[in-house]
């Protein structure tokens, strides 16, 4: 498989590109819902945060590939510097522990409330990290550390 420049896009793109990536994760979450297949919505609705909380990371040019290591970091550097309130942290560990089980927990059963929960906390997830995003890419400008 052919591998693509990685020297393509600058940081503004990947951080855009990331939060279309959750967008696109929480979209698959609203319609696998609809469709009442709770365990993959959830699922989605976890990869939509992740992929929320990696742009934030591709602010500064980071980039995890391990959700754990994704997760830890931006917990330390995001949640417990108040950047995002103590509240996203525990949302995101929550949203982490249901995907977890929705996933590898063979007799989990995975119900109606508990998954539109989910979704609600990944919508709620993505619009305000996607604002903070936004807000830091506007500040910085046009200063060559982002673009």
């Amino acid at each position: 498989m052919e591998r693509p420049d990685q020297n393509i896009g600058t940081r503004k793109d990947l951080v855009l590109y990331r939060i279309q990536s959750a967008k696109s994760d929480l979209n698959a979450a609203r319609i696998l819902f609809e469709a009442e297949e709770y365990k993959g919505a959830n699922n989605r609705a976890y990869y939509a945060v992740f992929h929320a909380i990696n742009a934030v990371h591709a602010l500064n040019g980071n980039g995890y590939k391990r959700h754990k290591d994704a997760v830890a970091n931006f917990n330390k550097h995001y949640v417990k510097s108040k950047i995002f309130p103590r509240e996203v942290g525990r949302k995101v560990s929550e949203i982490e522990e249901i995907r977890h089980a929705s996933d590898y927990d063979d007799f989990y059963l995975a119900s109606r409330e508990e998954t539109e929960c989910q979704i609600a906390v990944a919508d709620e997830l993505i619009q305000l990290i996607e604002s903070y995003c936004m807000s830091q890419i506007d500040e910085r400008g046009k200063k060559t550390d982002i673009e």
